[in-house]
């Protein structure tokens, strides 16, 4: 999509010293799942915690400033860290991801937080009292090359603009240190699209990653940046806004997409919930979780102008703006769109023998399910997998909407049984 050199990344992940994270998060295996997903450039994770960071001094080799290299996989050093105050009368939970530019000034930031009382043997992504202002000011007091970027910014909790805990603008949370934020994250619970009509969004550089608990969900979001793939060229490149388009889960299936109440199964669009008008489960009476949809449309500043619209891909899968802001593409991850297809569980041997044949013989997983000419995938793979993977990329899909931190479903192929029927998005 550009004359320039491209680099897929991936920057929001963690280690197998976080909360809730697979034992198999090692560097051995980030490495290897990087090369199949196709993805250049990692972001270490959890770079707070000392064992995880003894691994990664063993471990990596360094090759450029602040830039690491393991089992041909680059590497920059990130991490998240979850902000915990008060501010403006109201409890304030958020994460933050940051990336520092040297090892040097890992250190020294991981002193500073030990300073304050923070357990940085306990958690990988650590719980901080400081404020997400605090906190950048602390980071670029240490290195001026620090880059904060706010975490899946729409989430109802730990989401800088969430619905829970959250704030109205980047300037209410961040104050002075705004000027120096120059990117979010969306999170799995929206897409480029729905952050084009909030007026924060403007000017900023809208970054899509996975937040992996576990190496099969690495990449299931990435970025895809113009530049070179090392940490001055990533930070340039979040600073210019060069980001040559990005790859995302259809946010439906996010698990906060849709407002609800999961323990009474009620599910909410933002218009049922304006009809409703309480916000309370009209089962049990207590607050539902106002879901991302709902928020950015309380935020935006377009009333239902086509940008809100949802957007369709055009024939080669990328949903376009109308100005110069960069493309996306929404995906299905390949594991999913092949149990599907197979009528068998995603973990099974069926599928995984079928997705490692696609990826080695058509590069990676990424270039299965964004480039790759049908003929080849239906030569590998066969008619309906084939199908499966166009209709993904082309928004032929069927969606209910997750909420309340339940994932929401997206399929291909009709529920019925017999031969597959075309399902239309709305």
């Amino acid at each position: 999509m550009s004359g320039q050199r491209e680099f897929v990344a991936d920057l929001h992940i963690h280690s197998r010293y976080a909360y809730a994270c697979s034992k198999n998060l090692t560097l051995p295996n980030l490495a290897a799942t990087a090369k199949v997903k196709g993805i250049g450039l990692l972001a270490t994770g959890d770079f707070t915690h000392p064992a995880w960071l003894s691994e990664l001094e063993a471990g990596l080799t360094p090759v450029d400033e602040g830039t690491f290299r393991y089992d041909g996989v680059s590497f920059v050093l990130g991490t998240e860290i979850s902000c915990v105050y008060r501010q403006g009368g109201r409890a304030r939970r958020l994460h933050l991801l940051l990336f520092l530019s040297s090892l040097e000034c890992v250190k020294r930031f991981n002193a500073q937080l030990a300073q304050r009382g923070v357990k940085l043997e306990g958690d990988g992504r650590p719980s901080v009292g400081l404020s997400a202002r605090e906190l950048g000011s602390l980071a670029l007091d240490i290195d001026p090359e620090a880059t904060v970027i706010p975490a899946h910014v729409w989430t109802p909790w730990y989401g800088l603009l969430g619905s829970v805990s959250g704030f109205d603008s980047l300037e209410e949370c961040f104050g002075e240190l705004t000027p120096m934020i120059r990117a979010v994250e969306t999170g799995l619970s929206s897409d480029p699209a729905m952050n084009w009509s909030v007026p924060d969004m403007q000017g900023k550089a809208i970054l899509s990653f996975s937040d992996a608990h576990s190496p099969p969900n690495l990449g299931r979001e990435v970025t895809v940046f113009t530049g070179k793939p090392t940490y001055g060229g990533l930070k340039e490149a979040v600073e210019r806004n060069s980001v040559a388009y990005t790859v995302e889960f259809y946010p439906e299936e996010g698990k906060y997409h849709y407002s609800g109440h999961r323990n009474c199964g009620i599910s909410q669009s933002p218009s049922d919930t304006a009809v409703q008008g309480s916000g309370l489960c009209p089962v049990c009476g207590r607050p539902l979780t106002l879901g991302v949809l709902h928020r950015v449309n309380s935020l935006s500043t377009v009333p239902e102008s086509e940008e809100k619209r949802e957007p369709m891909p055009g024939a080669d899968g990328f949903i376009r703006p109308v100005d110069d802001r960069p493309p996306f593409l929404r995906l299905v991850p390949l594991e999913e769109l092949l149990a599907e297809t197979l009528g068998v569980g995603r973990r099974s041997k069926a599928v995984a023998s079928a997705y490692q044949k696609l990826c080695a013989e058509l590069g990676s997983e990424l270039a299965v399910l964004a480039w790759a000419d049908e003929a080849d995938i239906r030569r590998v793979s066969g008619e309906q997998v084939a199908q499966a993977i166009l209709r993904a990329r082309t928004g032929q899909v069927a969606v209910e909407p997750g909420f309340d931190g339940q994932y929401g479903t997206v399929r291909v192929w009709s529920l019925s049984q017999g031969d597959p029927q075309q399902a239309a998005l709305f």
